[in-house]
């Protein structure tokens, strides 16, 4: 019998059907898994992909010590990241590869965690869990969080979307990651037909949920996508006012094409994020321009401005211009982008770097929900990056806005992936709140998206464009809306207890 060395303890002991491939073997899972979930995303939008890819990654990391874990964890990330935020290429190349390797982070220490977890009975949940665990920290840390890219905004419209009336967007990663786990708990146990049945199962359980009905209100919602001159970093080109007056033109064309018949009769009017380059406020054509395409219309007209806030600062506003009494009522976005919208740390970044001074005047953040009365309805004003986070979309539906209306400007992005994201992110916060989401974009995707997820109209991109449709108006609340975050706080606290079991077994081992 071979003896141990003196002072050494035994590695512990691998879980019962870990793979035994080389480690070329799981680097290559573990690409693949990162692949496959990238193509789960718009605008492939293969949603299926995502279990599986989230199963060859857990295949790559079961069996490992927690290093190996996170480094190859890392690279299923940087395989996913990688193409999945290629829409930020146009700010440099740089910040897009900086902006990869730093989310990549959490995947890898998520990865550690898994492998720790693999030795627990029912490992399936737990690592469920963890990937919930890992997709919040994104959402905190650093400077605010960047939730874009969590597995649950690949599934705008399919089996495991119903999941979000229940628990919101955490339950819906979840569920995804739960059964991408028991895929790979299929291919490592004798007993295979059980987790195969269960991975299956997971999605299919939505089926069975009851689904809210219509409550016979309706409003009509006119949105004017007006699209702008340049691209790029530059996309409102060198003519000033010209994204101001594309707008109002293109509400002078829907209130021409309503009076005639060609269109429904709006109730109000919604135009995107930046549909004014102009601050209204501060100067008087830009007034004039936008209260004579709102006075043609006729109706309340959500108009989408950065206005001056003193000297020095700004804020990005969603605000009600009225027919008759003019600029009203207001939201300010609340949830800023940095390094587009403000410059964390601007001391040192603007030291250091000096495409930061582009930001300019740095933007003041919102201190209230989007609740906006427009006509016959409160409105739920969201605004561009808000749509990725919960706690903003749900403020803003449990402060009274149904439909929820999303203004945003993507130019900068236009034709990459982003739009399509975004619309998807859409897609989910309809069913999870049971609200229509209407959707005004500069460039495009403008869209609407029914309380079902489903995707009822929608523009192509770069393209001036307008619509009215009937929107459905619903009061009725999800369990999501009215729990909150208390389902990703219990998944959260399983992740937590999970590794401490592990840790705690371990230890018992290497004794």
């Amino acid at each position: 019998m071979v003896q141990e060395k003196q002072g050494v303890a035994p590695a512990p002991t691998a879980p019962d059907g870990a793979p035994t491939w080389p480690l070329w073997g799981r680097l290559a899972a573990a690409a693949l898994g990162g692949l496959l979930l990238f193509l789960a995303f718009p605008p492939l939008s293969w949603w299926w992909c995502a279990p599986l890819g989230i199963g060859l990654v857990v295949l790559a990391l079961y069996g490992c010590r927690p290093r190996r874990a996170a480094w190859l964890g890392y690279v299923a990330a940087l395989v996913f990241l990688l193409p999945a935020l290629a829409w930020v290429r146009p700010i440099g190349y740089d910040a897009w590869l900086a902006l990869v390797a730093v989310e990549s982070l959490f995947y890898a220490a998520m990865a550690a965690g898994a492998a720790l977890v693999f030795r627990l009975p029912l490992w399936p949940l737990w690592f469920g869990a963890l990937w919930v665990a890992m997709e919040w920290a994104r959402g905190l840390f650093p400077v605010g969080g960047f939730p874009w890219a969590r597995v649950a905004f690949s599934q705008g419209e399919t089996l495991f979307t119903g999941y979000a009336a229940l628990g919101g967007v955490p339950l819906v990663s979840f569920a995804v990651a739960l059964s991408g786990a028991l895929l790979a708990l299929a291919v490592v146990t004798p007993r295979r037909v059980v987790p195969a049945a269960l991975a299956l199962a997971v999605p299919l359980l939505t089926l069975l949920l009851p689904r809210p009905g219509d409550e016979g209100r309706s409003v009509n919602v006119g949105i004017v996508q007006g699209n702008v001159p340049g691209q790029g970093m530059h996309p409102l080109g060198d003519e000033p006012a010209i994204v101001l007056r594309n707008h109002a033109n293109g509400t002078h064309a829907l209130a021409r094409a309503a009076r005639e018949g060609k269109l429904l009769k709006p109730d109000l009017v919604i135009l995107p994020e930046n549909s004014t380059d102009i601050d209204p406020y501060r100067d008087q054509t830009a007034r004039q321009i936008i209260d004579a395409s709102v006075k043609d219309v006729g109706v309340p007209t959500l108009v989408g401005a950065v206005v001056a806030i003193g000297d020095e600062n700004r804020a990005t506003r969603s605000l009600v211009w009225d027919p008759i009494t003019g600029p009203g009522a207001y939201y300010d976005k609340r949830q800023l982008v940095p390094f587009g919208e403000y410059t964390p740390f601007k001391e040192i970044f603007l030291a250091l770097f000096e495409r930061a001074n582009l930001v300019g005047r740095q933007s003041v953040a919102g201190d209230r929900p989007g609740d906006l009365k427009m006509g016959p309805v409160t409105i739920g004003a969201v605004n561009c990056y808000e749509v990725a986070f919960d706690g903003v979309v749900r403020d803003t539906v449990t402060a009274g806005g149904t439909p929820l209306v999303v203004q945003t400007n993507n130019a900068t992005y236009a034709l990459s992936n982003l739009p399509p994201q975004q619309l998807a992110m859409s897609q989910l916060r309809a069913v999870e709140h049971n609200r229509a989401v209407v959707t005004a974009a500069t460039t495009g995707i403008s869209a609407y998206v029914t309380p079902e997820g489903r995707v009822a109209w929608q523009t192509k991109e770069r393209v001036a464009d307008m619509n009215v449709v009937k929107v459905p108006v619903r009061t009725g609340t999800t369990i999501a809306t009215r729990v909150g975050a208390a389902p990703e706080w219990a998944l959260l606290v399983v992740g937590a207890v999970a590794i401490g079991a592990a840790a705690w077994r371990r230890k018992g081992e290497d004794r």
